[in-house]
């Protein structure tokens, strides 16, 4: 029988946000994990993650059939972290990244008779407006066509110690005095921590290989949370007041244009379409309950690494906090 720790796993996307999580929650649970990235160096840092020759970089070019075969070839489990939030240039667009990588993934994964494969798609996509919803959506597509048994994961926004959501957020609060809400600041989003849906990813890993097979989890955080209540949130945790204002859909597409020049943009225009449209868990949709995963609140989690956005640091806060 194969031991967990003979198992072998390869994730694309193993530098990011999501995968720096899951990459390390693999090898505690003793698998090797192979990286396949384009910049084999990226991978340098995660090996701490796990013990000597456990997290070991491989070259590949998401783009080229025969590298993508190579990298996965001889594994347990596939796991697609690839994703993301704004194009550049020609080469990082929604369609290449979103749909035509995962579908070559999912035929590579069919030929090479892979017994796992993890896509992570995105919550709401479904019924999102944006280009970035809809090539969401239609990877998934692509991904059942060619390997209909394909664990497909939709995590809300994620947040975490390093994560580009509430400290981005938290950071722009510091540097102006007043906050947009776009819309009205209406749209209703459900964060959940990364480490959860890292932990779900771990899950299929280590159960048998049908139990999580063709089917789409919805994974959401235990609180939904309007924009406005975002920026409320945030304005708690790191005690710097600022002013809302509201900002209509069309006004905010013209702003975004010109933010759009910048090398990475806090906001585009189709971030704005996709704030039209919400991003929680459909009620009676599989989630965390069928990995028996109770997700952390932000409450829990976030406070802790927004201390350094408050004025003066943590050790203001704990002075104010024995003053009363």
């Amino acid at each position: 029988m194969q031991k967990q720790s003979d198992k072998i796993v390869t994730i694309l996307g193993g530098t990011g946000f999501l995968g720096r999580h899951v990459v390390a929650k693999l090898a505690s649970s003793g698998a090797l994990v192979k990286v396949a990235t384009r910049v084999p160096e990226k991978v340098y840092k995660l090996k701490v993650s796990g013990k000597i020759s456990q997290i070991v970089p491989v070259a590949c070019d998401y783009t080229d059939e025969e590298s993508v075969l190579a990298a996965i070839h001889g594994s347990d489990m596939v796991v697609n972290c690839v994703g993301i939030l704004f194009e550049k240039g020609k080469k990082q667009t929604f369609q290449k990244v979103h749909v035509e990588l995962p579908a070559l993934l999912a035929k590579a994964c069919a030929q090479e008779g892979i017994k796992r494969f993890v896509h992570i798609s995105a919550l709401g996509c479904s019924a999102g407006i944006s280009r970035y919803a809809r090539s969401k959506l239609e990877g998934e597509k692509v991904v059942i066509s060619s390997y209909p048994k394909a664990t497909i994961i939709r995590p809300g926004v994620m947040f975490g110690a390093d994560d580009n959501f509430f400290n981005m957020f938290a950071e722009v609060a510091r540097c102006v005095p007043f906050l947009p809400l776009i819309g009205g600041g209406k749209t209703r989003l459900q964060p959940v921590f990364v480490g959860n849906v890292a932990a779900a990813v771990v899950k299929v890993f280590d159960s048998a290989p049908d139990k999580y097979r063709g089917n789409i989890y919805q994974l959401g955080g235990p609180e939904v949370m309007s924009f406005k209540e975002v920026y409320a949130f945030i304005e708690k945790y790191t005690m710097r007041e600022r002013k809302l204002f509201n900002v209509s859909f069309k006004l905010a597409k013209y702003l975004a244009w010109f933010m759009e020049f910048a090398p990475r943009p806090i906001l585009t225009r189709d971030q704005v379409n996709s704030l039209k449209t919400d991003s929680v868990v459909l009620e009676g949709s599989p989630g965390f309950r069928f990995f028996d995963i109770i997700p952390k609140s932000a409450h829990l989690v976030v406070p802790g690494y927004l201390e350094r956005f408050y004025e003066g640091g943590a050790l203001s806060r704990a002075r104010i906090t024995s003053t009363g």
